[in-house]
């Protein structure tokens, strides 16, 4: 399964669809979803959240292994730094591995300060380097502190996120370089809204894994936009992305006639987008904030 999934991402077409687990003690209203719309017909994959912006919800560990026992197609599991230390990590991936829950996102994980839990405290012992370089010791059948694992863990693959957009593009380039050296075999970007900025990220991806002299494989994210307000919000309030201004004026112009003149043109603008970052680089993260009824047209 996973096998085949590292394949298409290096030599093949590679589609993924970010799930968030709920705030629930289940994954069955999520998966019957995607049941019902036949997303697992439609995509390689798919990634399971943490915890995002620290509000509670389903383990993403466990979201994943559903997922797989219930699609049979692989998951990345996101692990966040943010709420581990060092022994709760490695405990983390032995139970993974043994359930086979082995492509893991790693991330270091939004602030605790903005969590609906109160006074919840992050760990934060490091960043998501830190995960990539326990993966690789559990890689060559030893743990973090160098112990030979008592049998070698299956197979781990490692994969990572960086921004899509920064005023400072060698920072930019100097992170992507820090996380394929720490192994990171899969680089997911934020999303990007336009065709230049896609091939601005490969063409900063190409140096990154020139200067870590080391495989990895850039997937381009997509967050497909149907309203202003969305645009106006990431455009505003979200960094390491960038929306450009045509995205704004056009939803802006729609929104003036009828909502639903507003979807259908950000509709046609993320499908479009879709359609012509496939032909560019066949390796995509879709993330729709779990409209999947969204994410089945856009693939239709």
């Amino acid at each position: 399964m996973f096998e085949t999934l590292i394949n298409k991402l290096h030599y093949g077409n590679y589609l993924t669809l970010e799930t968030t687990p709920g705030h629930e003690p289940t994954m069955n209203t999520l998966m019957e979803k995607i049941e019902t719309l036949g997303l697992h017909t439609k995509v390689d994959g798919f990634s399971t959240t943490d915890n995002p912006l620290a509000k509670l919800k389903y383990n993403a560990l466990f979201a994943a292994m559903q997922l797989q026992n219930r699609f049979g197609l692989p998951v990345l599991a996101t692990m966040s730094m943010r709420d581990r230390n060092k022994l709760a990590l490695q405990s983390d991936l032995l139970g993974a591995n043994d359930v086979d829950v082995r492509a893991i996102l790693a991330l270091t994980g939004d602030s605790a300060k903005i969590s609906n839990q109160p006074n919840t405290k992050g760990v934060f012992e490091a960043d998501s380097t830190l995960l990539l370089e326990i993966i690789r010791c559990f890689n060559t059948g030893i743990d973090y502190a160098g112990k030979p694992l008592a049998s070698a863990p299956k197979p781990i693959y490692p994969f990572s996120v960086v921004n899509s957009f920064a005023k400072n593009e060698k920072l930019l380039l100097k992170k992507m370089v820090k996380k394929i050296s720490h192994g990171a075999i899969g680089i997911i970007t934020q999303p990007i809204f336009d065709i230049e900025n896609a091939k601005n990220m490969l063409s900063l991806h190409a140096q990154a894994s020139m200067d870590a002299s080391q495989k990895s494989t850039l997937i381009l994210g997509l967050f497909p936009i149907t309203k202003l307000r969305t645009a106006q919000f990431l455009s505003a309030h979200v960094p390491g992305i960038h929306v450009p201004a045509i995205w704004i004026e056009k939803l802006t112009t729609a929104s003036k006639i009828s909502a639903q003149e507003e979807y259908k043109v950000g509709f046609e603008m993320s499908q479009k987008l879709l359609h012509d970052v496939i032909k560019l680089h066949p390796k995509v993260h879709l993330m729709t904030a779990n409209q999947f009824g969204l994410a089945a047209d856009l693939l239709a």
